[in-house]
């Protein structure tokens, strides 16, 4: 029988084909769901609104229904665009759930590696030229070859996981970062910039030109920024152009065409940095046990006094055993002389 509980199913499965889409066409597609179950079962008090309230009301719905399967209706930003776009995202980071694709993990791995090359990207830029790409084929320990990887970059293309641009580069898209948040996050602590604005992660956008400022702003959130803040930075409060096409660029444009070829980027594991650290300190611990020069000065001095004592001693015996081998030695008639006084005293 035909509940309202349908309208979130059929809801569900029109945002499981799409993979991510906008909030316009996330009302659009709620009304529809409704208008079909309506058809079902006229009966049924079920409506759509475009009215803020019930729509996260809705929402709300959906993720008390997600919740146990560690799933959730998420939005977020589009970084160029501004738009609030929705998708239903994986909410458990364990190997389990990520094997839960239709992707093999030869495919996954070779994923995460053209994740973590967009992210160690020079400059700032947050992209990955297509040679680069195809190159970490060789960094996986796997028989894939370069013709596989690229079918597997087209299906990242069309399934809204990866952007490609004009250029040819390949950068991470909405989905990704709705869904990835908590993995880049992790993974890249010092990579992520958050906007100053919204607090949300910036790959694409502006940063200000003051050495050692921290200010990272969104395309659409410096828009968005009233007349008189878009004329100072709100770090350093120095001035800033009002159309901020002289800021330091965030994305593709902050680099040029052939400045990523060079050597790939890999980053150090939590392992290797630690046991760098244990070598370090090692280092400093023998450093500190490690007797200085003077030390090793004083210490020879004394061993070499301590020889000369023992060295004496030895010739002063050696002198005194001399002089008693050259006394003369009492005669047989010395002695017989000497013990008859004995014997008449």
């Amino acid at each position: 029988m035909v509940t309202s509980s349908d309208v979130q199913r059929l809801f569900l499965q029109a945002v499981f084909s799409r993979g991510i889409l906008s909030y316009n066409h996330a009302l659009v597609l709620w009304e529809k769901c409704v208008d079909a179950v309506k058809v079902a079962n006229p009966a049924l008090d079920v409506h759509a609104s475009d009215r803020r309230q019930e729509w996260d009301a809705f929402v709300n719905r959906i993720n008390d229904s997600l919740n146990p399967l560690d799933l959730e209706f998420r939005h977020v930003l589009d970084e160029e665009t501004g738009k609030e776009m929705y998708a239903v995202v994986n909410t458990r980071g364990d190997e389990i759930a990520q094997m839960a694709t239709d992707y093999s993990p030869t495919e996954i791995a070779y994923f995460r590696a053209v994740v973590e090359q967009i992210m160690l990207a020079p400059n700032e830029c947050y992209s990955l030229s297509s040679l680069a790409a195809l190159r970490e084929v060789n960094a996986l320990k796997t028989n894939m070859t370069k013709s596989q990887a690229e079918t597997v970059l087209n299906s990242l293309v069309a399934r809204g996981w990866l952007l490609k641009s004009k250029r040819g580069r390949y950068s991470l898209s909405t989905r990704a970062l709705l869904e990835l948040s908590p993995y880049l996050k992790s993974n890249y602590p010092d990579e992520c910039l958050e906007c100053t604005i919204c607090m949300e992660i910036v790959t694409r956008g502006v940063a200000c030109n003051t050495p050692a400022c921290q200010t990272h702003i969104h395309h659409h959130c410096f828009r968005k920024l009233p007349a008189k803040q878009a004329r100072s930075c709100p770090t350093c409060q120095c001035n800033w152009p009002q159309d901020g096409r002289t800021l330091r660029p965030i994305g593709e444009a902050a680099i040029k065409d052939g400045q990523d070829e060079g050597r790939r980027r890999s980053r150090k594991s939590t392992a290797e940095a630690s046991d760098e650290e244990n070598e370090e300190e090692e280092d400093s611990g023998m450093e500190e046990h490690e007797p200085s020069q003077s030390q090793r000065h004083k210490r020879q001095t004394r061993s070499n006094a301590a020889v000369e004592v023992d060295e004496g001693e030895e010739q002063e015996e050696e002198k005194q055993e001399e002089e008693e081998e050259e006394l003369p030695r009492p005669s047989r008639a010395t002695k017989s002389r000497t013990e008859s006084r004995r014997r008449r005293k």
